[in-house]
């Protein structure tokens, strides 16, 4: 696995009522079906690239300082960030970013670096 040297986590949110404004985290806990205290979706993780226009009415749970191609790219790839792996499994219809199940459940803090593909 490459290291994604200089990219980090640069926000997480939750969303634990459907059609309600979500919480800003600097840090949580992600358990094997997704963040905890969100609220289950499609897929346990949403990932958004930091650089996706209207970056903060995207809906996702982590930000990261990755392109949204390169996101988008690395569907089926790991990406790391904290104690946590992701598995990229699918880039959702409708909204950026990509989906991710949980291969290693962890800790995940703001300023965390990311690494991956």
């Amino acid at each position: 696995m490459e290291s994604a040297q200089g990219h980090a986590v640069t926000g997480i949110r939750i969303f634990p009522v459907s059609g309600k404004p979500g919480q800003s985290l600097h840090t949580v806990e992600v358990e094997p079906d997704g963040l905890m205290g969100d609220r289950r979706k499609k897929s346990p993780v949403h990932v958004v690239s930091s650089a996706e226009p209207d970056v903060e009415s995207v809906r996702a749970n982590l930000v990261v300082e990755l392109l949204p191609e390169q996101l988008e790219a690395a569907v089926g790839s790991v990406l790391c960030a904290g104690s946590v792996r992701l598995r990229l499994t699918a880039v959702p219809s409708g909204c950026p970013g990509v989906y991710a199940t949980v291969e290693t459940p962890g800790v995940v803090s703001v300023g965390d670096p990311v690494a991956g593909p």
